[in-house]
């Protein structure tokens, strides 16, 4: 048997990209759409700085979650 176990953390981290000027006003400190990290930033942990807030386990299985006749759907 298989367990999943989750470490729920608090860490210090930095969220960098690199753009051209076009896309940022640096004469109105405007960062346009670049104001909050995205999924085109590299995210970097700083190491030393991790917090654990709580650890949960759980029976991890493998299989697909297959849906059956008998599930109930509240509409």
């Amino acid at each position: 048997m298989k367990y999943i176990i989750r470490h729920y953390l608090n860490v210090d981290a930095t969220a960098e990209v690199i753009v051209d000027e076009s896309e940022i006003d640096i004469n109105l400190n405007d960062l346009k759409e670049h104001k909050k990290p995205n999924s085109k930033c590299k995210f970097n942990v700083i190491k030393g700085n991790e917090k654990l807030i709580r650890t949960t386990y759980e029976k991890y299985d493998e299989k697909l979650n297959i849906i059956t006749k008998d599930r109930i759907i509240n509409k």
